[in-house]
């Protein structure tokens, strides 16, 4: 088991930045590939950024390269979504989520949730 609480989020001005932080904690949280997915728009809920279990690579959707950057602290067992130049297409629920040991960065299956926060772009 891996159990996940997010903070930061907010209401943010376009064009600004947020830091959000997933601390994990279990037994194998340090062998679980980490990803925060997003919901926006009413769209169903995507897979916006990852890191794999050992931290050496990440991957990102088409639409947030560039700007979201997610890294992991091993010391610390917390993953980071830095988030730049928001806009209001970006506004939604932001949640962390975990494999189970060594799974897949892109695919998963990510069985971990935590309970999400709102990330709320002004324009």
């Amino acid at each position: 088991q891996v159990a996940l609480v997010e903070s930061g989020g907010g209401l943010v001005q376009a064009g600004g930045s947020v830091k959000l932080i997933c601390a994990a904690s279990g037994h194998y949280a340090g062998q679980a590939a980490m990803a925060w997915f997003r919901q926006i728009n009413g769209k169903e809920r995507e897979l916006a950024a990852a890191a794999s279990w050992s931290g050496g690579n990440t991957y990102y959707t088409d639409a947030v390269k560039g700007r979201f950057t997610i890294s992991r602290d091993y010391d610390t067992n917390t993953v980071t979504l830095q988030i730049n130049n928001l806009n209001p297409h970006d506004t939604g629920i932001y949640t962390c989520s975990a494999t189970r040991p060594y799974g897949t960065m892109a695919t998963g299956p990510y069985e971990f949730w935590g309970q999400g926060i709102h990330v709320t772009v002004s324009s």
